[in-house]
């Protein structure tokens, strides 16, 4: 659609069926309808889906599909909640879901997925997000969660565009909790700074939140990865310091000390890992910019050494 129109969202399109996918499609369905919210995915995919159901704190979810195929009038707001490693095959199967009002949404880790939707569908509908504050555990088909936590979204520039309302009135609609910040773009860094430390530190040393919780190399390693965040952030005008690392200290303590980050749950499960989208994106930011990151340098490496194990 295009800004200053009033619109209605009717018609959505999930991709992925992750622990995000199922937490907000449930929800989403449950409000609009099985036949106004469906997820995209192959046949293959989606027969295993229907023989094997998909249960969300116990209750089999009873979720509509559609094939990357299927030609038809394209939805009113596409949601990608896939992971870094196959939003390049998220984007080609998008292809007859997207039309020239459709309300583009990503709520994945990093902040370089807006970039790569944007160069294929335009950002004239693009808006930005962040997931966060969901313990949400999906294991095989079965996802169980005790804080859905929010999704902060809106427009770069801080605006409350005709897109952000439509969105904000459809979460209104599903019970899911938002909220619009003023600087977007801060919110992205601030939640990119956590994945790039939490995750990969979590990861890198084979531990869980509790190895990060206490004082040593772990933790250490996970502070100072976030610090060369703050580097490359302050560099390009962006505000993070010091007192963002504390606010994230004090979220990690309170998460369980034996759960882990979907990366780590990922690199148990011998799946490619976002390393690519944390440290990686670090890296190449940083080398653009002349500056050293030893730390995300050595968890790259890392992390890519245990990928190559599986």
């Amino acid at each position: 659609m295009h800004k200053g129109e009033n619109m209605e969202i009717k018609k959505i399109t999930m991709i992925g069926q992750g622990a995000l996918g199922i937490l907000f499609g449930k929800k989403i369905t449950d409000a609009v309808g099985k036949e106004n919210m469906r997820y995209l995915a192959d046949q293959s995919r989606i027969d295993r889906y229907q023989k094997s159901g998909v249960t969300c704190n116990g209750e089999l979810c009873d979720f509509g599909y559609v094939t990357p195929e299927e030609k038809g009038d394209p939805a009113d707001l596409v949601i990608f909640a896939v992971k870094g490693p196959t939003l390049a095959e998220a984007i080609r199967n998008a292809k007859y879901q997207i039309g020239s009002r459709t309300i583009l949404l990503s709520l994945m880790n990093g902040i370089s997925s807006e970039a790569e939707i944007g160069k294929v569908y335009g950002t004239d509908n693009l808006l930005y997000c962040v997931a966060q504050g969901m313990d949400a555990t999906r294991a095989g088909n079965t996802l169980i969660y005790t804080k859905a936590g929010e999704l902060i979204f809106g427009e770069m520039d801080g605006s409350r565009s005709e897109n952000v309302k439509a969105v904000a009135a459809l979460f209104d609609k599903s019970g899911i909790s938002y909220e619009i910040p003023q600087d977007m773009n801060r919110i992205m860094w601030k939640k990119f700074m956590m994945n790039v430390g939490v995750n990969q530190a979590v990861t890198a040393f084979e531990s869980s939140y509790g190895g990060v919780q206490i004082e040593g190399e772990p933790r250490r390693t996970m502070q100072e990865a976030m610090r060369e965040v703050i580097t490359i952030a302050n560099l390009k005008g962006i505000d993070l310091n010091e007192s963002d690392i504390d606010y994230w200290m004090n979220v990690l303590a309170h998460f369980g000390k034996e759960l882990k980050p979907s990366m780590a749950q990922d690199a148990d499960a011998k799946r490619k890992t976002e390393v690519d989208l944390f440290a990686g994106t670090v890296i190449r930011i940083a080398d653009q910019l002349g500056v050293q990151v030893p730390v995300n340098r050595w968890l790259y490496q890392r992390i890519h050494e245990i990928e190559s194990k599986y």
